[in-house]
């Protein structure tokens, strides 16, 4: 996710998406989250450099979290409660 939200949780447009992406993908990260507004800057890259990457635009907050909040299980959920219970 990138971006930027006002106190009433509408999603507001930022820079640098290109470099976001660039990052995003050498983290492995192939889901991206943007503010509604930044769809043209994603028009305006070449479509190989976006190759295997989802892109969800957003509007409000409430959208984000919908995408964000999975309710899919974890691999290894156990191995993260045992993490949770040492560290606190």
């Amino acid at each position: 996710m990138t971006g930027e939200i006002t106190l009433r949780g509408k999603v507001l447009p930022v820079g640098g998406i290109k470099e976001k992406i660039l990052a995003a993908k050498r983290a492995k990260i192939k889901e991206l989250i943007l503010c509604e507004e930044n769809r043209r800057d994603i028009l305006e890259i070449k479509e190989d450099y976006l190759k295997g990457l989802t892109f969800h635009y957003v509007s409000e907050m409430s959208q984000v979290l919908e995408i964000a909040i999975t309710k899919q299980k974890v691999k290894n959920a156990k191995d993260l409660k045992a993490y949770k219970v040492i560290k606190g």
